[in-house]
């Protein structure tokens, strides 16, 4: 007996179905290194399954380990989080522990990620519904255009029973249908009704913050908003609006909600990062808010409660929460103790060293090197890269990490845009050309500006 999980929810979480070691293989392709990070959310996603295989009534009482990350900024706490999350096409949001705010001050409160995650798992649902009903909306689209294109007989044809002009009707539809298809048509105008204003919602401003209020005001005041009103367009135009509005139809808006809230209960993942920013006790200065009071606000949403949403009441007891922080300043032991027994697993990552520099620019499938190398291939210009201007670009990084704020990775990305500066401005005149980018063009370019102290501080 297993977890009463609807077909949907089944097929979008299939990737737990792989071991923990394929799991950690399937990371490898995007980060460098942190093996112990990766092995720590590859048996908490295979967890999800095991549970999964359970009575509901023992499943129910199996909480989820949440992860606390400790370590240096830039080093892969973010993009194993995001790419576990593609992995698993689960529901997936990365918010700032730094940006809530206690109850009764302004800001948003932290409910608030609960209801953004349900709305990005609406938005999953509903694609995949529209990409199941796509085929159909097509059909009834195609055939309100040709009611548009040839409109059927007035009703006195029908009272005079003239059924040879209804067979010389359809003929001429399916002549039409054809003309359609072959896109013969597109160039001509029809007239159609579209939205006169889209549907909105109200944002009220409560003691927690400005937060979005569950109110469709085409549903309150129909005759109000949401008018419709007729409008010129082509043909093409019109196919485009039409099967939007058909594929509308086809999706049932409740289904969704409840597809997507089950989605999000079963297979939420939520990344809270700069969470050491609110580990201080009580540490703040003049108007600051309380962080302890954040923790305390945080805690029952890590434990599990329901949180209101616009699409229902969600359970966030089986939410994975991966918590990250660099911890400079402040220590896991300074978070309140009920909030550190919610993330039972804690793994420190590794400050990258030459070495990983060297393989990030190299062996990811989205690495530094290949991205520009494809960029610039759109203007037809060969971009290659030495093996030495690699070595180069990566003893660079190290070198303004230790010199100036240790930001990891992402000082590539800044040693990147400065060595390629030149080359991407002129690209578009050096089509059918090939760059050569080697260990000593690397050191002309960008030697001078990491030298200077003060420069790198503010260029790099």
């Amino acid at each position: 007996m297993t977890l009463q999980i609807s077909s949907e929810a089944t097929s979008s979480l299939a990737i737990e179905n792989m071991t923990p070691r394929q799991i950690v293989a399937e990371l490898d392709k995007y980060v460098v290194g942190q093996k112990q990070a990766k092995r720590a959310v590859a048996i908490a996603l295979r967890n999800r399954w095991r549970r999964q295989q359970l009575p509901p009534e023992l499943a129910e009482d199996i909480a989820p380990k949440n992860i606390l990350m400790i370590g240096p900024t830039g080093v892969g706490k973010t993009e194993i989080a995001r790419r576990l999350a593609r992995l698993a096409r689960a529901p997936f949001l990365k918010v700032e522990a730094s940006k809530f705010t206690e109850v009764g001050y302004v800001g948003r409160d932290v409910e608030s990620m609960v209801r953004d995650l349900v709305e990005i798992a609406v938005t999953m649902v509903r694609e995949e519904r529209r990409e199941a009903v796509r085929a159909e909306a097509a059909t009834r689209a195609e055939d309100r255009l040709l009611q548009l294109l040839v409109p059927p007989r007035p009703i006195n044809a029908y009272l005079r029973h003239e059924e040879e002009n209804e067979d010389e009707l359809n003929e001429t539809r399916e002549k039409f249908r054809k003309k359609l298809r072959a896109g013969a048509l597109d160039s001509r105008k029809v007239e159609i009704e579209v939205d006169e204003t889209p549907s909105s919602s109200l944002e009220m401003f409560t003691p927690q913050g400005v937060e979005e209020v569950g109110i469709n005001i085409k549903e309150m005041l129909p005759g109000l908003f949401g008018r419709k009103k007729r409008q010129q367009v082509t043909v093409a135009e019109a196919r485009e609006i039409l099967q939007q509005q058909e594929t509308e139809k086809l999706i049932d808006r409740a289904l969704v909600a409840r597809e997507a809230r089950q989605r999000v209960e079963q297979g939420g993942l939520i990344f809270l990062d700069e969470i050491d920013k609110i580990a201080g006790r009580e540490g703040g200065r003049g108007p600051d808010i309380s962080r302890e009071g954040v923790q305390r606000d945080l805690l029952p949403i890590v434990e599990g409660t329901n949180v209101s949403t616009k699409h229902g009441m969600v359970k966030t007891d089986h939410i994975l929460f991966i918590a990250a922080g660099a911890f400079h300043v402040s220590k896991p032991s300074d978070l309140i103790p009920e909030l550190q027994g919610r993330f039972p697993i804690r793994v420190e990552l590794d400050a990258l060293t030459e070495q990983d520099f060297v393989r990030i620019l190299t062996e990811p499938e989205t690495a530094l090197t290949k991205q520009y190398s494809a960029l610039l291939s759109t203007e037809g210009v060969n971009l290659e890269f030495t093996s030495d201007a690699v070595a180069e670009l990566a003893r660079l990084a190290v070198e303004v990490n230790s010199s100036t704020e240790n930001i990891g990775a992402r000082r590539l990305s800044t040693l990147m845009e400065r060595l390629l500066d030149e080359v991407s401005f002129e690209a578009p005149d050096m089509s059918g050309t090939a760059v050569k980018v080697d260990g000593e063009y690397v050191r002309r370019v960008l030697s001078g500006i990491v030298q200077d102290q003060d420069l790198s501080r503010y260029v790099l």
